[in-house]
């Protein structure tokens, strides 16, 4: 991604919409998050980090529910990471360790918050915090809700 656009609109993606969009049992939820990815890589404003990155190889290579290959997950983190990459620093830990504090969420969705926030991310794409709710200035959307906030039946 151009850093010339900077961080005016940018969105940061989590993890849960990342293994969607690759899961082809999840129906309507990997519809949903296909056409969020399509939108923030044609308009250069998807930001991730190195440790969703990190997570979903994880997740898509388990052992359990193998959604990819090793090698396939591989190039699909190329492509995720040409978008903004945040590669969290002992500043951050610190500063995610205060936001797990302060706003008793857990520690790894703090990270994902402090990777959001150090990127000048006004949004956070998860289903992991409350929807609509701002954290530390980052409002958190939940992709898979209808307009009118109610969760989206199951398929």
């Amino acid at each position: 991604m151009s850093s010339k656009q900077g961080p005016a609109g940018r969105e940061f993606v989590d993890t849960n919409v990342l293994v969607y969009a690759h899961d082809r049992s999840a129906g309507r939820k990997r519809e949903t998050a296909g056409e969020l990815l399509e939108r923030l890589w044609d308009s250069r404003r998807g930001c991730v980090s190195l440790q969703v990155l990190q997570e979903f190889y994880v997740t898509v290579t388990g052992r359990t529910r193998r959604l990819l290959p090793p090698v396939e997950a591989a190039r699909r983190i190329a492509w995720y990471a040409a978008w903004t990459l945040h590669e969290p620093g002992r500043p951050d830990l610190l500063s995610a360790i205060a936001l797990h504090v302060s706003l008793t969420i857990s520690f790894w969705d703090a990270m994902i918050l402090q990777s959001a926030r150090r990127l000048g991310c006004g949004i956070l794409w998860t289903e992991d915090l409350t929807h609509g709710q701002s954290y530390a200035g980052v409002i958190v959307r939940d992709p898979f809700r209808e307009p009118d906030g109610a969760a989206r039946p199951p398929n």
